[in-house]
């Protein structure tokens, strides 16, 4: 049962580096970890923070609801770092406002951006975030800084094996499938599995993302169970590059895509693709080429919170309420409830050990790979 709730006013935001990060000016959110609601992160024992969540994750229903509502709304404030599009972040930000008297101090940027941040923050000893809401690399990153706090509930209890981490749990996953102009592929043309790609009739008219290395390696695994031998893989990704156009960031790709820069994209977000097709751009994405390459994106809560209950409020509203706000706006969420639009389609889950693991050797065999296209860019 969901409490009552007041609004919050309007927050105030500002551009940064160009329109790059959307930043909320964080104010008293500064101090020693090692003071007020933080405590020294890996110290000899928990930190103020994780006495908070280790109360609440014994909670359950609306028990746990109403005593975070009371300690979050004492806190008055939530500061969050996450690497959300700025739209689909405005949309989160305020429908939590909405609902709790909690004011949201929002950090947006790029992944590496929000993790280097992080990471500076927590060796200047600094309370900065409370939480995190980015990509598996990077949660995955600090969670063996042993930055994260551990977080439990019923809801978390749902998520998908494959978004269950020691550190962080999954809100969406990203779907990497082939998406198509209508206009340049008639219909019937469109590609029917992930090999087709490699056809030459696509030489000049694909489109590879420069930085996909984790649907690469997922992939590439996945072809190595079903029996191919390297040689094979290797020459199916050779003939995808070969022409191919070297886009860098999924939001320009899917922009040139649907201007008719190209025909295809090889691994695009579908969410993506939806936004633009809902707008009356001429792409499409389904019948979805099979197996759908899906990667978790989640959120972590931190050690050195300030505010705790907020943190950990949010985590539990991302989960449940928060679930409805992401479906709204087109991303796959990581609760599905009712009837699944995956429901029949092969999905794998991008391979996050390897990923982080060996992350230096695979991002170098995918650039070698993308090496032999011509990078495009959105100008």
């Amino acid at each position: 049962m969901r409490p009552p709730t007041r609004r919050t006013g309007p927050q105030a935001r500002r551009l940064l580096a160009a329109g790059v990060a959307v930043m909320v000016v964080v104010s008293g959110c500064g101090g020693s970890p090692t003071s007020g609601g933080g405590g020294a992160a890996g110290g000899g024992g928990p930190t103020a923070a994780e006495k908070v969540y280790n109360e609440i994750n014994g909670l359950k229903g609306k028990e746990r609801r109403d005593r975070l509502v009371k300690l979050a709304e004492q806190e008055g404030t939530l500061n969050l770092y996450t690497s959300m599009t700025s739209d689909v972040a405005s949309k989160v930000t305020e429908a939590f406002g909405d609902a709790f008297d909690v004011e949201v101090n929002l950090y947006r940027a790029g992944s590496e951006t929000v993790l280097q941040r992080i990471l500076t923050e927590h060796g200047a000893r600094y309370q900065g975030n409370d939480v995190v809401e980015t990509n598996a690399n990077e949660l995955f990153a600090l969670d063996k800084e042993r930055i994260l706090a551990k977080y439990d509930g019923e809801r978390r209890q749902i998520v998908p094996e494959a978004g269950r981490f020691a550190g962080w749990t999954a809100t969406r996953f990203n779907l990497f499938a082939p998406s198509w102009n209508t206009k340049l592929v008639p219909k019937g043309q469109e590609p029917k599995s992930w090999e087709d790609l490699a056809d030459p009739k696509w030489d000049g008219k694909l489109s590879l993302e420069i930085s996909d290395y984790d649907w690469y390696l997922t992939l590439h695994g996945y072809w190595r169970k079903q029996g191919k031998t390297e040689a094979e893989v290797d020459k199916i990704f050779a003939g995808m590059a070969d022409g191919a156009m070297i886009a860098k960031g999924h939001t320009v790709q899917g922009e040139l895509l649907s201007a008719g820069q190209f025909s295809v994209v090889a691994s695009n977000y579908s969410y993506i693709v939806e936004r633009a097709r809902a707008k009356g751009a001429p792409v499409a994405y389904q019948p979805y080429v099979e197996p759908v390459v899906a990667r978790p994106n989640g959120f972590g809560l931190m050690k050195s919170a300030k505010h705790p209950a907020a943190a950990m409020l949010f985590a539990d509203w991302m989960l449940d309420e928060g679930q409805k706000v992401l479906v709204g706006e087109g991303l796959t969420p990581a609760i599905v409830e009712g009837d699944d639009p995956l429901k029949g389609v092969e999905i794998i889950p991008v391979d996050v050990k390897t990923m982080v693991e060996q992350s230096s050797t695979w991002s170098k065999r995918y650039e070698q790979v993308v090496s032999t296209g011509e990078q495009v860019d959105g100008k």
